[in-house]
């Protein structure tokens, strides 16, 4: 499969990955690139998507930065693992719901590998994880399509801080959540983005 895998090491600024992959884009449109499938994180930051609204803010003092993705508010920050992806859903029946489908598989098998149940919501888009009954979000998913090409991603919270969701009702959702995979289940996720790339890649061929 023709994709290119790229995973930063260091931080990542917001606005420079979404150029890069508006860019790819593009590129991917004429056939002059391959897809991406890229891991990295980003330093603290609040994104907001296009059905957000002015009353999820709860700190009006924070900085919140504008984007072009689907949904609504998130934060970003240390001990988040981002996947952001340029995938030609042309080559793949246009079909959007199926793509939206196998990123939430690619996040189920991944976290199951480590011994986590977890599950997606229509109602509410995103990976959850259910603990007696208290149910919270562990993956938020966030995508755009542009010229029948997906991009922006998905984010799996591994150890970020969990406090800095209090600022904003995250993704617009206030009867529930948010956890991360060291409150679930304190144990070693340094696997966990190859794992995740070698299902999101085995999921993406059938």
């Amino acid at each position: 499969m023709n994709i290119e895998i790229k995973k930063s090491e260091n931080p990542v600024k917001y606005e420079i990955a979404l150029e890069l992959m508006e860019r790819r884009l593009l590129e991917v449109h004429k056939n002059k690139s391959k897809e991406l499938l890229w891991i990295l994180e980003h330093d603290e930051i609040y994104t907001a998507g296009t059905s957000y609204s002015e009353n999820e803010i709860l700190d009006k003092s924070i900085k919140i930065i504008k984007t072009n993705r689907g949904g609504k508010i998130t934060y970003h920050g240390p001990g988040q693992l981002i996947c952001y992806f340029v995938i030609d859903l042309k080559k793949r029946n246009k079909d959007i719901r199926k793509f939206i489908s196998l990123i939430e598989k690619t996040v189920i098998d991944t976290l199951k590998e480590f011994n986590i149940e977890s599950f997606p919501d229509k109602k509410n888009i995103g990976i959850w994880h259910k603990k007696k009954s208290e149910i919270n979000k562990i993956a938020a998913i966030g995508v755009r399509v542009s010229k029948w090409i997906a991009y922006h991603g998905f984010s799996i919270n591994i150890d970020n801080n969990l406090e800095k969701y209090k600022n904003i009702i995250p993704c617009g959702i206030s009867d529930k959540g948010v956890t991360n995979l060291k409150q679930i289940k304190d144990q070693n996720y340094i696997d966990l983005k190859d794992k995740l790339i070698e299902n999101f890649i085995s999921n993406l061929k059938n």
